[in-house]
């Protein structure tokens, strides 16, 4: 088994990753969590492969376990559904000493975990992620959060979990699709901060090598990740280097209603969209910017989707990482190495324009 700790002090928690993890969770939790209500949260995707596995699991060990299964897709990830959730919670019984397991994707992880974070002022959260996109990012680091209909992740709050349990297995289960969204989130990984991942990436042949590589490549994405969220927990300085991509990959989702683009194929145009502006800028060398093009056409991932003027003037008008006219704008200044720029709104929005996208 491999070990990650993530060192936030008072709220420690570890990052477990091994084949099979699923069968044996029950025993990684009985030590961890003192209630015996273990509520599963997962999706209809999800819940046929993994979720009865995970509930014998639990039983084995002690606990009571439920399951409450949610839609699959960013369509569930709305105040209405997080309602559901604490209905369902309470009609079980849940205590303030019980816990939630989010068995799912990026869409269940951030639901359950905000479903954990404030039922009952907040109970135990364990993640246990099943797709590659959920592994090497959005399980780590407490950021939990619901859509709304102004913008993706506009009401959440920072929550910890208390473990993180990877099963590498989970990867040959996946659609092609859900993998290439995954590996949009490790090509950022590479881009902001390992230039030596970008090219053992470069050097792979394509999604079929990444199966039997998951297990490595979740692993170095998440040591980036707790690294930088031990110090800045927050999102108000380092930790906005993970949204290179984002804020014009949110630009693209809402544009097609959440319909037409995985989060992961948005971000992987906001990538290539953000290196052609940094580029224009004068901070990004033009062979980064080549680059990146060119491993997301070899990830099978959009380099460019076609949005308006009047979606990127929405968008960004809501973005999270705006203070009032301004916004923090991620760019590399080389492969491996990213900073944000602080930029009024209006500007950017002539920077796209003048990037052609």
């Amino acid at each position: 088994m491999s070990r990650l700790t993530v060192n936030l002090p008072g709220r420690e928690y570890d990052i477990l990753s091994e084949s099979g993890v699923l069968d044996r969770a029950g025993a990684l939790l009985r030590p961890l969590l003192k209630g015996d209500l273990a509520v599963i949260v997962t999706d209809s995707n999800v819940e046929p492969l993994y979720a009865a596995r995970l509930a014998g699991s639990l039983h084995k060990s002690g606990f009571r376990a439920a399951i409450l299964e949610i839609p699959a897709g960013e369509e569930s990830k709305t105040p209405a559904v997080l309602a559901e959730l604490w209905e369902q919670m309470m009609d079980l019984g849940l205590t303030r000493s019980d816990s939630v397991l989010a068995l799912g994707g990026g869409v269940v992880g951030d639901l359950a975990g905000f479903a954990a974070a404030t039922i009952l002022r907040g109970v135990r959260l364990v993640q246990l992620p099943t797709t590659l996109l959920a592994q090497v990012d959005s399980s780590v680091g407490g950021k939990v959060a619901v859509d709304l209909e102004a913008g993706k992740n506009l009401a959440g709050a920072f929550y910890q979990p208390s473990m993180v349990l990877m099963d590498p297995d989970c990867l040959g289960t996946l659609p092609r699709r859900e993998l290439r969204g995954g590996m949009a989130e490790v090509i950022k990984y590479g881009c902001i901060r390992d230039a030596a991942l970008f090219r053992d990436l470069e050097d792979l042949g394509g999604l079929e090598d990444i199966p039997a590589r998951g297990a490595e490549i979740a692993l170095r994405c998440c040591a980036i990740k707790a690294e930088i969220v031990e110090r800045d927990e927050r999102d108000t300085g380092e930790r906005m280097l993970l949204n290179f991509g984002h804020t014009l990959g949110h630009v693209y989702e809402r544009a097609y209603e959440y319909k037409t683009y995985t989060h992961g194929e948005a971000v992987a145009a906001g990538m290539a969209a953000a290196a052609r502006i940094g580029v224009r800028m004068g901070i990004t060398p033009p062979e980064a910017e080549t680059r990146i093009v060119s491993i997301l056409k070899q990830y099978e991932l959009p380099t460019r989707i076609e949005a308006g003027a009047g979606d990127y003037a929405r968008t960004l008008t809501l973005d999270k990482k705006s203070a009032g006219d301004a916004i923090s704008f991620i760019v590399l200044e080389d492969m491996g190495r990213a900073k944000a720029v602080k930029l009024e709104k209006r500007r950017l929005l002539e920077l796209i324009r003048e990037a052609g996208l």
